[in-house]
């Protein structure tokens, strides 16, 4: 039998908290609910609880917006931050792996994640785990006369004991950054979220506070997360290339990042499922809480910034984006 035909069940993981994440994920939540109504698992919205690590209350403080995530079929799910905190928020992704049941698949997913189509499309082999490949050269930044590409990469396979060779991608020219093992993790996937939690902690805090001395010049804020998750996919025997083209970062998922970039250079049918998921009397009613969704979706705001741009001829950098949209004074976050 084909796999692809057979459904998967497996938890999805994002994380939810007070501000902007509050509102991301109950567009995401909604967003499953209508583009892939035939999910057979369960949505975990990761909510980290209140500690020395947070100077401000992190929870979700909508009550609107919680009722709302949980009739959607969502579970909010506490967590303890242990290492990371607000120092270091994207660590959320890392501690809140341990909140979820063990042995049971896991996809994660940014909460600025848009579901545009049927997620059970996706066959994820969940023994191989992968990620987002809809990365830029980000990290690291080579200094003139410092460690190369390779030098540096190299020096963290191996501080964990790890095989480096076969991450490369040969087709790549040496001392170019899409030659190396790199993923942005807007997702990441595998069989069991206990395991591969605690390899992620381990690599990102032994990088962290014992990096190697080829990245004595290297910033790890706020890469930290990146930088150890090809690590650990590799050491699961995962790597790129493991699904389908066209798929996640495509015709089921959009990870817009912000409105003003989403209004700008994605595809007329994620603004679609948008307009979509976020009509609905009681999901407006909170989404427009938040002000950069009410200007950008219900008054007209991101219209006027999708008409500064032709998508088929969008500017290379993204930062040319954001300065365009800024001078527009249209830009929000």
């Amino acid at each position: 039998m084909d796999r692809a035909a057979v459904p998967q069940k497996f938890n999805i993981l994002i994380v939810g908290q007070q501000g902007r994440l509050t509102y991301e994920a109950l567009l995401l939540v909604a967003s499953l609910h209508a583009m892939s109504p035939a999910f057979p698992g369960r949505i975990y919205v990761a909510e980290p609880q209140p500690g020395p690590l947070w100077p401000k209350d992190p929870t979700i403080k909508n009550k609107d917006a919680r009722a709302l995530l949980e009739d959607l079929g969502a579970t909010i799910l506490p967590f303890e931050s242990h290492h990371f905190g607000d120092a270091y928020p994207q660590g959320n992704k890392i501690e809140a792996l341990f909140a979820l049941p063990k042995d049971e698949p896991f996809l994660f997913l940014d909460t600025d994640t848009l579901i545009t189509g049927d997620l059970m499309k996706v066959p994820f082999d969940f023994d191989r785990p992968s990620a987002s490949q809809k990365v830029e050269g980000t990290w690291p930044k080579p200094e003139l006369y410092g460690p190369g590409y390779t030098d540096m990469w190299k020096s963290l396979y191996d501080k964990f004991g790890l095989e480096f060779e076969s991450t490369l991608d040969l087709s790549q020219p040496d001392e170019y950054w899409r030659r190396y093992l790199y993923f942005n993790a807007g997702f990441f996937y595998y069989k069991c979220p206990h395991a591969f939690g605690e390899r992620f902690l381990e690599y990102a805090l032994a990088i962290r506070d014992d990096p190697p001395e080829e990245l004595v010049c290297q910033s790890f804020d706020p890469w930290l997360d990146q930088i150890a998750l090809p690590l650990v996919i590799h050491s699961f025997g995962g790597g790129r290339h493991l699904l389908p083209t066209g798929l996640m970062d495509g015709e089921i998922t959009c990870h817009y990042r912000l409105l003003p970039l989403m209004f700008a250079r994605e595809s007329d049918h994620v603004v679609d499922v948008l307009d979509k998921v976020s009509a609905p009397n009681d999901i407006k009613k909170v989404l427009k809480q938040y002000d950069p969704f009410k200007f950008m979706i219900y008054h007209g705001r991101g219209q006027k910034v999708r008409d500064l741009f032709d998508r088929d001829h969008l500017p290379r950098k993204e930062q040319a984006i954001r300065n365009k949209i800024r001078r527009e004074g249209y830009w929000m976050r």
